[in-house]
């Protein structure tokens, strides 16, 4: 008997799916991790639900409207994990790249003129034979001639660095000031950007204290006094969200122009934002008078209870999260050398 037993117990079929096992059987109610079979188990485990055969009991819809269902934080996302470690990865390259440019103590003097950006170190050669560069006052013509940090160079009339020049992109937060330093030591947005740069960068203009959004820092001086002077007339945008419905006759005598204490506030363009409450407009401006946004709204009795920029010079925010920054491309860099 007990042979027959054993000989149909290995010819045994096997039970379709949903059939139940024998009563005796110890798995039957729950697996050897303790799980039940209610088809509820995997129950307070993290990360991903799995079933046994490997596949998601969450869909990839899930994982990408996860705000639907799990409130403003998304569960996790490999994709989107693997995203921020490529761009990541691409920030660190590029920072590596500028790292490597910073000058030793001393540095000859066609790669210094080479990493000020005048010209390749095979023209730097040649304008050091036709003596037009100076060092510590004294005209220089000798082939490899080492340069030291402290030494005074000078090409055309103008003092030039070895600096490469940098670009910095930040998403500036509320409670950060736009100041390289501040004598109430407040917070300022240097410190998030403390490690963008092996050189000292400056931004680009102001944001104030409670102001969000776009902001440049860079070495270049250059390029800071073109982004911010009048006469290039530098496009900005920004979200405005105010206490209360901007009425559109108001709307329309914004954008006709509102008097301030310096002149007649000239406003390019300004509209409600599509999809958006009545209290909530884009403006876009060019004048960089302080707080001209804020007392735009103030003289015809709204106070702005959030001020986002969008846009500046033709950069966005776009992919860089509150706080936190990124090197310009080399193409961006490009666009606004020919602004």
């Amino acid at each position: 008997m007990s042979g027959d037993g054993n000989q149909s117990g290995r010819n045994r079929k096997p039970r379709p799916c949903g059939g139940s096992r024998p009563s005796g059987n110890s798995r039957s109610s729950s697996d050897s991790r303790g799980n039940s079979g209610s088809g509820k188990s995997f129950g307070n485990s993290k990360g991903p639900k799995t079933t046994r055969g490997g596949n998601r009991f969450d869909s990839r819809d899930k994982y990408e409207n996860g705000d639907r269902k799990f409130g403003p934080k998304k569960p996790f996302s490999r994709a989107e994990k693997d995203e921020d470690k490529t761009k990541s990865f691409i920030q660190k390259r590029r920072f590596d790249k500028i790292s490597k440019s910073v000058p030793k103590e001393s540095i000859r003097l066609n790669k210094y003129i080479a990493n000020s950006g005048i010209c390749s170190r095979r023209e730097a050669d040649e304008l050091i034979t036709q003596g037009l560069v100076e060092v510590n006052g004294k005209v220089v013509t000798e082939m490899g001639y080492q340069v030291q940090k402290t030494d005074r160079v000078v090409f055309d009339g103008q003092n030039i660095t070895p600096e490469k020049p940098v670009y910095v992109l930040l998403n500036k937060p509320k409670g950060y000031i736009s100041t390289t330093k501040d004598e109430k030591a407040r917070k300022t947005v240097m410190d998030l950007t403390a490690n963008a740069s092996p050189y000292r960068i400056f931004p680009v203009g102001r944001l104030d204290r409670q102001t969000t959004g776009v902001i440049l820092l860079t070495n270049d001086g250059h390029m800071t006094k073109k982004l911010t002077h009048p006469s290039f007339n530098m496009r900005k945008i920004y979200h405005v969200t105010l206490d209360r419905k901007l009425s559109v006759e108001d709307l329309k005598s914004i954008a006709e122009g509102i008097r301030l204490e310096e002149g007649v506030a000239e406003v390019d363009s300004i509209s409600y934002i599509e999809g958006k409450p009545k209290n909530e407009v884009g403006i876009e401006i060019h004048i960089g008078w302080n707080r001209v946004i804020r007392r735009i709204f103030q003289k015809l009795g709204y106070e702005v209870e959030a001020l986002d920029r969008v846009m500046f010079a033709g950069l966005t925010k776009k992919n860089i999260k509150r706080g936190h920054w990124r090197i310009l491309t080399e193409q961006e860099v490009n666009n606004l050398k020919m602004l």
